[in-house]
């Protein structure tokens, strides 16, 4: 069993296991890593050297992200699906199963130090926590454990309904965490799925916004995001 979720959790999540195939290579083998650390300083070297001098000074005066970004720590979730030119604007936190509660730190800074107006939540199609949420993981390590233990979704639901519930569930602690940001208007928070796997049928790759400020109701998510930001969602009474 702990092999089991083990594998789906580092298949799924923290790596992708189609693009090994791709590449023509398995997993943990040090040639492996040898030859990809040259592709990567070569790449390096050509991504310096089609920018000039000046626009790493730039860089370097500091940062004005104009968004914060909390998501999965999935191989296959990167910044070129968001933004051509993510330097400087994307804030990224990452963790498995794109959640506050495991690095609300990195998310405070985003939003309360360098000034973030976007937080933007963002789950993914094939979810490797989200599959483990959803089932046993007691057997898996403490640490990978106690990150799952934040993850609040029904056991044994489909993939993309655990990664739907588990975006609002984000996008929820952040508007109360972040409450009187959001009222004053100056944060807007987006709860969005990266659906690569076009699990949801709305075009494999697309970004779905499914929550603004706590909002759900599709037809008031889709309003808000033309125009007027939807308001926070009231808490209950009990």
């Amino acid at each position: 069993m702990k092999k089991q979720f083990a594998f789906a959790l580092a298949a799924s999540c923290l790596a992708a296991p189609v693009f090994a195939a791709d590449h023509g290579h398995e997993h943990g083998d040090a040639s492996v890593a040898q030859a990809y650390i040259k592709e990567i300083l070569n790449d390096n070297k050509t991504y310096a050297g089609a920018h000039k001098a000046k626009y790493f000074q730039d860089l370097a005066k500091g940062q004005h992200p104009r968004a914060t970004v909390v998501t999965c720590s999935d191989s296959r979730v990167h910044t070129n699906m968001l933004d051509k030119t993510p330097e400087s604007d994307l804030f990224m936190v990452r963790n498995i199963g794109n959640q506050m509660a495991t690095a609300l730190g990195s998310v405070e800074y985003g939003v309360n130090h360098l000034n973030s107006s976007l937080l933007l939540i963002i789950g993914h199609s094939k979810c490797g926590a989200i599959a483990a949420a959803g089932g046993d993981y007691s057997s898996l390590e403490p640490a990978i454990k106690k990150e799952l233990d934040t993850i609040k979704i029904n056991k044994g639901g489909e993939n993309i309904e655990g990664v739907k519930t588990n975006v609002n569930n984000q996008v929820a602690e952040a508007t109360k965490e972040f409450a009187d940001k959001v009222k004053a208007g100056h944060l807007l928070v987006i709860g969005a799925v990266y659906d690569f796997a076009d699990d949801m049928k709305q075009g494999g790759g697309k970004l779905n916004v499914i929550n603004v400020n706590g909002e759900t109701d599709a037809a008031k998510v889709k309003a808000a995001l033309s125009g007027k930001p939807a308001a926070p969602k009231a808490a209950a009474s009990h």
